[in-house]
């Protein structure tokens, strides 16, 4: 039983700390890491987004 919560907690804060790095849907810094991955990459939500805040600002 220690070891399953154990196990759920760590990777609770994993997926935190990892969230945590990505910069604000929206922000400069969104838009400029964006245009570093391939477009063929994005997701539907990526493109929305990017149009909606960094193209039509």
């Amino acid at each position: 039983m220690r070891h399953i919560l154990f196990t759920i907690i760590v990777g609770f804060f994993a997926a935190v700390s990892l969230t945590a790095c990505a910069p604000e849907v929206g922000s400069d810094d969104w838009c400029a890491e964006l245009n570093k991955d391939p477009k063929g990459d994005w997701t539907v939500d990526e493109v929305t987004n990017y149009a909606k805040f960094c193209l039509l600002k």
